[in-house]
């Protein structure tokens, strides 16, 4: 078990500030958060059995999401390949966040079915999805003084049981989640002295130790300046290769969004209007009619990807 002094000191965390592990665990209940202790400060247990795969699809089926009984988006379909990279684009206020948060188990379906490898996510417990699917959401917010370390051990959070034991999963979960975000060498210090680029990476880092076969991010680059937000785009498409993770993404920035992924779900006036590769569907046609905005469409001169720019230009 946990050393006395350890559960001290994440006693802050587990106290009202419960909104960073919850981005773990939708819905979790409170007196669960003190799970995760980081193994420099514990006694290790042995490694339990690996129960995740990293190859699952995400379907919705005829989903519609909203606030009862506003329907903002109604009968999405569409699916999320193995190590690819969906990205969903839309107008302000279009429903992409309210979406995301449905997947990710935070808010009910209004009609609809979520699936990931054929199971309905409503039947699954809430430990069982986020064994699942992991959920960054767009504004993360972490207790002041928080490391890095502290931060990526509580993405291990749904594979602990009741003794809350620290096991040689957590611990090789944790340091390669760290090892794999280039975090690992500021591992002790405190996120709120981070640069926004490094920040992110340790939030995505928790949501790698969580070690899910579907991986969601909401405004992964969301107030990074260009050089950062690349970055980050380019980890997260490398992340779909190399582990073979489903990834589904919201991004703003519609050339980024066309840089980095495989296919766009293209979400406004309450509905999906388009999806396919970016190549496919960014037209002159999509922007003024999805977007309500008059726009050129022309291909990157170095891999041929749309890139946007107002027509006036």
């Amino acid at each position: 078990m946990a050393a006395r002094g350890t559960t001290r000191r994440h006693s802050d965390f587990a106290r009202g500030r419960a909104g960073a592990a919850r981005l773990v665990v939708p819905l979790c209940e409170e007196d669960e958060l003190m799970t995760a202790v980081p193994a420099s400060d514990s006694v290790i247990a042995p490694a339990s059995t690996p129960d995740t795969r990293h190859d699952a699809l995400l379907e919705l089926d005829g989903v519609s999401v909203g606030y009862d009984p506003r329907v903002v988006v109604a009968d999405a379909s569409f699916s999320a390949s193995p190590g690819t990279v969906t990205t969903i684009i839309g107008p302000n206020g279009s429903g992409k966040s309210t979406l995301l948060r449905a997947i990710g188990g935070l808010s009910r379906t209004q009609a609809g079915v979520i699936r990931i490898d054929g199971v309905d996510v409503a039947q699954l417990g809430v430990r069982a999805l986020a064994r699942r699917l992991a959920l960054l959401p767009q504004s993360a917010v972490a207790p002041d003084g928080l490391t890095v370390a502290d931060l990526v051990s509580r993405g291990r959070q749904p594979h602990q049981r009741w003794y809350r034991q620290w096991t040689v999963s957590d611990e090789r979960a944790t340091l390669e989640a760290m090892e794999r975000m280039d975090v690992a060498t500021i591992a002790k210090r405190p996120l709120d002295e981070l640069s926004g680029g490094q920040r992110q990476r340790a939030w995505i880092a928790m949501c790698l130790a969580q070690d899910t076969s579907i991986l969601v991010l909401d405004e992964p680059t969301t107030h990074l300046d260009m050089s950062h937000a690349v970055e980050i785009l380019e980890t997260v498409r490398r992340l779909a290769r190399e582990s073979g993770r489903t990834i589904l993404t919201v991004l703003h920035d519609l050339s980024l969004a066309a840089r980095y992924s495989d296919r766009l779900v293209v979400v406004a006036d309450g509905a999906i209007q388009a999806i396919g590769d970016p190549v496919d569907i960014l037209t002159p046609e999509l922007m003024r009619d999805a977007f309500h905005f008059a726009a050129r469409v022309f291909p990157d001169p170095f891999d041929g990807t749309p890139t946007i720019a107002p027509a006036g230009l």
